[in-house]
């Protein structure tokens, strides 16, 4: 204990100077950790990381799912909801696919069944990477919210691949009918648990006496929560917290109030944020461990660094045609649904874009250190530390090959600024405020027209909105006054749920003005 705690303070810290680092280099974060935990590996004298696999996918999986369904537009989601379905389950089905009729080509020893272990492990690309990536560069809205809605689906999808295979390889026989009731099952099973704990959470959070730090503390517990009962039931514990997750945070103005939404959003995101780092440093501290492996059964190491280059070439290759399959699917059954281009080039552009998206990294990685170590009988897992040492090459070569060439690729050309013909987010954003200021002036002078007259801070509350918050003298607010401001806060705050429902306006711009609502409401607190 003594030599591992100083070990993990050192790896947070490591992990936020090499974000300082990445952002003054603008570069995804990912990549400098992988590659910085792998050089801190062959330091001498370091303990040994190691992970039990049973525990992999309980300790980091549960957080970063749940906080990415919070995070995400469920809006957006069931706007493309065709392209985001085909590529969270079709694609990463067919990259599975391809993955194992290569690798029981090409690499002695590997049967179909593992190659749908190993393609359902490196299939789903990772949602922090393309985040981490694309944001030192400008992509439109509609790209955007298909790479986070295809990341949040696709994780349980490929998860349910590794669990079939997983089985298969263990009993070596693979029985279709018990495989499809066993899919039902963990689909729709997973996402009924999912939905149900999250309905007694919502109560739970509604009717308890709680303050904001119990709040958060509640919602750091519930995907664990979620997870583990889902799983004991032999359903899908990725699919019961993705469906959760949505479901609650569809609900967060209703069980959460302005404290607990603006703390919680601040302990999330660091918490993430560690958790995100020490699995990218994991992934480069473990290969010195899976290279021992590979020698001690005499597979080369050059051999093994090639069968990885294979492998991530048929995963780059298999999204690359899904992406245009995908998009001539659409021009031939739905065109309507396809978003306007501003030219035929640049629309042809867009399946390049999504297909060199594909970076993996935190549920690959979680996946390949949950393979057991050994079989039911007592035997080796066959090929775990080639499939272990496959998967570090697969996030490493997509983090640095298309993790740096991406933004580079968008900044130089500029071949998808205003791709589709989107609003401005500052125009969206200044129609918002323009409506807001109306919807509060309309809603003062309906229900309290009395009040207004003669009202020095009502007054200046209207004419001044944008900069009540910089004035010296706060004593024209009483207590009646703060009463009417939470009423119109909490007016506001309704008619931004209902301009939500317009699919013109980007649902991210909404949930900043509703943070800024928070802010003004805690405010008033401490006057």
């Amino acid at each position: 204990m003594h030599t591992i705690l100083p070990f993990l303070l050192a790896m947070i810290a490591a992990i936020v100077l090499l974000n300082m680092w990445a952002n003054k280099l603008k570069i995804a974060y990912p990549i400098l950790l992988v590659v910085a935990g792998l050089l801190v590996s062959f330091i001498p004298g370091l303990p040994m990381v190691r992970i039990n696999p049973d525990l992999i996918f309980f300790i980091f999986l549960p957080p970063l799912l749940f906080e990415a369904s919070w995070t995400i537009s469920f809006k957006e989601m069931k706007k493309w909801w065709r392209i985001i379905g085909s590529f969270a389950f079709l694609v990463v089905f067919f990259t599975a696919l391809s993955v194992a009729v290569v690798t029981n080509q090409f690499i002695p020893g590997f049967t179909i069944a593992l190659g749908f272990l190993l393609g359902g492990i490196v299939s789903p690309p990772d949602a922090v990477s393309t985040g981490a990536i694309t944001k030192f560069v400008k992509i439109p809205r509609s790209t955007s919210a298909i790479l986070e809605g295809e990341s949040l689906l696709n994780d349980a999808s490929s998860l349910i691949i590794f669990r079939f295979a997983l089985v298969a390889v263990g009993t070596g026989q693979f029985i279709w009918q018990q495989a499809a009731l066993s899919f039902v099952w963990m689909v729709l099973g997973g996402a009924g648990v999912g939905l149900l704990l999250a309905w007694v959470f919502v109560q739970a959070h509604k009717r308890l006496p709680l303050e904001a730090q119990s709040h958060i503390a509640l919602t750091l517990i519930e995907p664990y929560f979620m997870y583990w009962i889902a799983e004991e039931l032999h359903c899908s514990g990725v699919l019961a917290i993705v469906s959760g997750g949505l479901f609650m945070s569809a609900r967060r103005l209703v069980f959460l109030n302005s404290a607990s939404r603006i703390q919680s959003f601040s302990v999330w995101e660091s918490f993430v944020f560690i958790l995100n780092g020490i699995v990218f440093l994991i992934i480069g501290l473990e290969l010195p461990e899976i290279v021992e492996g590979l020698h001690a059964e005499g597979i080369p190491l050059r051999t093994a660094i090639g069968y990885g280059a294979l492998v991530t070439g048929v995963l780059i290759a298999s999204r690359m045609i899904s992406s245009y399959t995908a998009l001539l699917a659409t021009l031939i059954f739905r065109p309507s649904v396809m978003p306007r281009a501003r030219s035929s080039r640049r629309r042809w552009l867009m399946p390049m874009l999504l297909g060199w998206t594909g970076m993996r990294g935190v549920v690959s990685l979680a996946a390949a250190l949950a393979i057991p170590i050994t079989l039911d009988n007592g035997a080796a897992f066959p090929q775990r530390n080639l499939i272990l040492f496959i998967t570090f090459v697969v996030i490493l070569l997509t983090l640095l090959v298309q993790g740096l060439t991406l933004p580079a690729f968008i900044a130089r050309t500029k071949l998808f600024d205003g791709l589709f013909e989107e609003e401005p987010e500052e125009v969206t954003r200044q129609k918002m405020k323009q409506g807001l200021k109306q919807h509060v002036y309309q809603f003062l002078k309906n229900k309290y027209e009395n009040e207004l007259n003669g009202h020095v801070g009502l007054e200046k509350f209207l004419k001044q909105w944008e900069e009540r918050a910089k004035a010296s003298d706060d004593s024209w607010m009483n207590v009646k006054t703060k009463v009417i401001f939470v009423e119109v806060l909490e007016s506001q705050r309704q008619y931004l749920t209902e301009l939500n429902k317009d699919p013109k306006i980007d649902e991210g711009i909404i949930r900043q003005q509703l943070y800024q609502i928070d802010l003004e409401e805690e405010r008033l607190k401490i006057i």
